[in-house]
């Protein structure tokens, strides 16, 4: 049989592991709201087109929870507990379960304790997804994702970018490309039942990614605002609420990951480079008066 993913949201995470599966000989079906054309790709609308599991031997999930649980599983439980030629499920969650820790280090040990209402219902979407007997289930706890054209240089260059600062805050992040090659890694040996932070060796305060970004581009860095000053929408503001340092070992131990870009400063070069941001040309300094 041949090895079919499939693609539950085809979005930014999802396109990055089907480069590196299509180049393997893969097949790979995507869903997405509107019926859109991806080279190599068997693209699909969902909800809508009535979807089949049949040949499909890999499925990732992406789509975010709500307060009502999981859609996908609201929608295809049933029928992806039924399916019989599933060698490997993941599912796209994120570091969010653990909550707020002052700082401190969690790990996939760490008891999960959300606190913003995000968190509470990705907490909800995994015991759903791990409650299917009998599932080769693999959960992946995602720090913040960045890579080309989801990166801090547009921001700054439109000069609306900001350095919002909160003492003591952190946050955890990883490239794309990584996420990839963990789906990869962990596609190619199954554990069934795992869980796996997914994010990069070093958690870092926001304005230091901002201001390398900024380093990179030949910009002035930008103005430096307080936290309890910056106008922000509550769902910016929540992420602000939790400040944790998340732990990576296990990808690296069980799954033999090296990540291609193991801090900020590594990914930004490779975004500055993949945007072809070399060519930006910082604006003139005004005249003195």
């Amino acid at each position: 049989m041949k090895k079919t993913l499939l693609c539950l949201g085809y979005g930014y995470s999802a396109r990055a592991l089907a480069r590196l599966l299509l180049a393997d000989g893969w097949r790979v079906i995507g869903t997405s709201r509107e019926l859109i054309a991806e080279d190599g790709v068997e693209m699909m609308t969902w909800p809508g087109d009535d979807m089949s599991l049949d040949g499909v031997t890999h499925v990732l999930s992406s789509i975010a929870p709500t307060s009502k649980g999981d859609p996908i599983l609201a929608a295809l439980r049933d029928k992806i507990a039924a399916a019989t030629t599933l060698e490997w499920v993941g599912y796209l969650s994120t570091t969010v379960v653990y909550g707020d820790h002052d700082g401190g280090w969690v790990d996939e040990t760490t008891p999960i304790t959300p606190s913003a209402d995000r968190g509470k219902w990705r907490a909800q979407a995994e015991a759903q997804w791990q409650s299917i007997a009998g599932l080769p289930l693999h959960i992946f706890r995602l720090a913040g994702i960045y890579g080309p054209g989801r990166g801090p240089f547009a921001k700054l260059m439109s000069g609306k970018a900001r350095l919002i600062i909160k003492p003591g805050q952190v946050f955890s992040r990883i490239h794309v490309d990584d996420i990839a090659q963990v789906l990869a890694a962990s596609i190619a040996q199954p554990n069934p039942g795992a869980v796996y932070n997914v994010c990069d060796d070093v958690p870092v305060p926001p304005q230091d990614v901002l201001s390398y970004a900024a380093e990179l581009l030949g910009l002035a860095m930008p103005p430096e605002v307080p936290f309890e000053e910056a106008a922000m929408t509550p769902m910016a503001r929540s992420f602000y609420s939790e400040n944790k340092r998340v732990g990576n070992a296990l990808i690296k131990d069980e799954l033999g990951v090296k990540l291609r870009y193991p801090d900020y400063r590594t990914g930004l070069q490779a975004v500055f480079k993949a945007e072809d941001m070399e060519k930006f040309v910082p604006p003139a300094e005004p005249p003195a008066l």
